[in-house]
């Protein structure tokens, strides 16, 4: 089982380094000219390759955290379990996250993006703070 854990932890690291990463090309996409189209095409192609990347990622991290909520034993009912309920709670915000960054990327790839790039720094802090709330949950276990 630590093995499983171990691969699963490098495995969300990861797809949760896409995560704070992505929204940061949004930024840079947002503030390129119109006139820049070569910079627009590259900054694009780095989003569509990250987007599969953390998508490729995404699927065993939650494999693997399924296999080790069942391989522990961990119930969604009874006393002490409240933090499980919340985890399942910030995994499925993430795995949204991803499904709307991807929505955004074509936006961006049909050029209909309205967003500033300001908006975009905003949206970045979103994923820090599922990260965040991911391990604290697990480690504190706070309810």
């Amino acid at each position: 089982m630590l093995w499983v854990k171990s691969l699963h932890i490098v495995l969300v690291a990861s797809w949760f380094a896409g995560l704070f990463y992505l929204p940061r090309i949004y930024v840079n996409l947002a503030q390129v000219s119109p006139d820049s189209q070569a910079e627009y095409a590259r900054l694009l192609l780095m989003a569509q390759k990250l987007l599969r990347f953390t998508g490729i990622l995404a699927g065993p991290a939650v494999l693997l955290g399924v296999w080790l909520w069942l391989g522990y034993g961990i119930g969604l009912t009874g006393p002490g379990n409240g933090w499980m309920h919340a985890k399942l709670l910030v995994v499925l915000a993430a795995v949204v996250y991803q499904h709307i960054c991807a929505r955004m990327l074509r936006r961006f790839e049909q050029g209909l993006n309205q967003r500033s790039h300001v908006w975009f720094r905003w949206f970045n802090e979103l994923p820090v703070v599922l990260m965040l709330l991911a391990v604290v949950l697990v480690v504190v276990k706070p309810f």
